[in-house]
């Protein structure tokens, strides 16, 4: 049996598109593997709680775990929720009268991991964790390093710990070795379902698109004073988050730039498909190797301007599917989105590295070999 731990993902149930640990969920099934995915009462995109979850026709079970909500990403609270929930799920997992054979955590949360190593090692059962984020380097931008010291020891305890780590980018493989682990490791990159050839778009013009989070890593002020400077240039923007506010403001007054909020899988592909350029304006200090929404916009056939440089950059490069800019430097982003105006459609091989089925069948080959 297997069991894999995440908190954070959006559940297709609600109308979103089918995220990392809910493909690795469907992979495992598909492999014949009894599979448990346990994930949050909360939702931690919208800020609500979730609805009961069914799991349509999934060959894989999915508990909720009771949560304790938080209003925004940076908050006291968050700290709060996120200790109830390491010690409610520990608690649960105690009660199951079926032990898995392997538990799969997802870090960040470190303390939700940390129980699941905790866990696992009481269950005898095989512990993979599963890096997404690097806590708690992320935040060195925001906080003294001093104050991060018990989330280091956490961290540390986590990738030691581990009878094996994986990580969506070798960024992350890096820093569990730099913490000292020497487990078998492995790199899964995120994936997207691909539903036949990726969408041909249907704007002949600049029209850009940027669906994600509004959070400190992203530097979405210069991609609208980009926008801004630019008329013959629109942007569309899904999603949310704490900058949303002054972004809003910014951008006030100007009709060629559109919030949408939150979208759903199908609202969200429509908007990719009609869209020209999709952007990644995050800053290279952000700790992230390959984003997300890189995915989204390979799958809709977009070309790309992004500024996080690293794998993200080699990938976009590679595939010849669109530029970099400087972060923070609005006349670099204007730079790059022309030049990338000019490219050709990206190569069939840039929505081909991020297939979901490719991606983690071959992650499902690689945990089996390793019991």
């Amino acid at each position: 049996m297997i069991w894999i731990v995440n908190p954070f993902d959006n559940l297709p149930m609600e109308g979103n598109r089918p995220q990392r640990y809910w493909l690795m969920a469907r992979a495992f099934a598909k492999a014949g593997h009894e599979v448990v995915l346990w994930t949050s009462d909360f939702s931690h995109a919208t800020k609500a709680k979730r609805r009961i979850v069914r799991e349509a026709e999934e060959a894989f079970e999915v508990r909720l775990v009771p949560t304790l909500p938080y209003p925004k990403n940076i908050c006291l609270r968050r700290i709060v929720s996120h200790r109830r929930l390491a010690a409610t799920w520990h608690a649960m997992a105690r009660r199951e009268a079926r032990r898995p054979d392997v538990v799969i955590a997802s870090t960040p949360p470190l303390g939700l991991c940390d129980a699941a190593r905790r866990f696992a090692a009481e269950a005898g059962a095989l512990f993979i964790a599963d890096i997404m984020d690097a806590w708690p380097e992320t935040f060195e931008r925001l906080l003294p390093r001093w104050i991060l010291s018990p989330l280091r020891r956490t961290a540390r305890r986590i990738y030691c710990g581990a009878d094996a780590i994986s990580a969506v980018s070798r960024r992350y493989i890096a820093l569990a070795s730099s913490y000292g682990a020497a487990s078998p490791m492995y790199c899964c990159n995120h994936g997207i379902e691909m539903a036949g050839k990726p969408p041909e778009t249907h704007s002949n013009g600049l029209r850009l698109v940027y669906a994600g989070s509004f959070g400190m890593s992203y530097d979405l002020e210069t991609l609208i004073r980009a926008v801004l400077a630019m008329p013959e240039a629109t942007l569309d923007i899904a999603g949310g988050g704490p900058k949303e506010a002054a972004l809003r403001t910014l951008a006030a007054g100007c009709p060629r730039i559109r919030f949408h909020g939150y979208l759903g899988e199908e609202e969200l592909r429509a908007l990719l498909a009609a869209a020209s350029i999709g952007v990644v304006p995050m800053f290279p200090d952000s700790c992230v190797g390959i984003p997300y929404k890189l995915a989204d916009y390979a799958a809709a056939g977009l070309k790309v301007v992004e500024s996080l440089g690293g794998e993200a950059g080699e990938v976009v490069a590679k595939f010849n599917a669109g530029r970099h800019y400087a972060a923070g430097d609005v006349d670099s982003l204007r730079r790059a989105i022309g030049a990338a105006s000019s490219l050709p459609p990206p190569e069939g091989g840039f929505a081909e590295f991020f297939d979901a089925q490719k991606i983690f069948s071959g992650y499902v080959k690689w945990v089996e070999g390793l019991r």
